[in-house]
């Protein structure tokens, strides 16, 4: 689902480059977690959502790290890092429901991970954030989850 955004300010190019490039950093991210998800959902049929990797690694139904299609994944703390062929990385940690969260730390080092990595400061991170909610909300101080949105129609 492509969406398209409006400028959040007028002013100084290059500060709306640097949220520009930061708006587009966290929604790549977002659109890797939901390609990380479908992926995981194919290659293991008892998988319903990205969560369920710790409990298969904790039923050592899966091995802690392993391939699964065109991503590797090894699960870590309350986590997983997911890396796609191409070498991208998807970090992201679970909360006590299940649901995926992640802090302006995993979405730099998605960032750096890209084909052409994109280094970004936490500032214009932050901010990217902001804007894109209701895409987006902070859970905790510092971490967020995407929220699921109902398709109308």
């Amino acid at each position: 689902m492509e969406q398209s955004f409006k400028p959040l300010a007028q002013g100084d190019d290059a500060v709306w480059n640097g949220l520009g490039d930061a708006r587009e950093l966290v929604l790549g991210y977002v659109d890797a977690l939901n390609a990380v998800d479908e992926a995981m959902g194919a290659a293991i049929p008892s998988f319903e959502r990205l969560a369920d990797v710790l409990g298969l690694v904790h039923s050592r139904r899966i091995s802690r790290s392993g391939q699964a299609g065109t991503y590797s994944y090894t699960v870590h703390g309350a986590g997983c890092r997911f890396v796609c062929d191409r070498g991208t990385e998807v970090d992201v940690d679970f909360a006590a429901d299940g649901s995926e969260v992640f802090d302006l730390w995993r979405l730099r080092r998605y960032g750096l991970s890209l084909p052409e990595p994109l280094d970004v400061t936490d500032e214009d991170l932050r901010s990217a954030v902001w804007s894109l909610q209701p895409l987006l909300a902070e859970v905790r101080p510092g971490w967020f989850q995407r929220r699921q949105l109902i398709a109308s129609g």
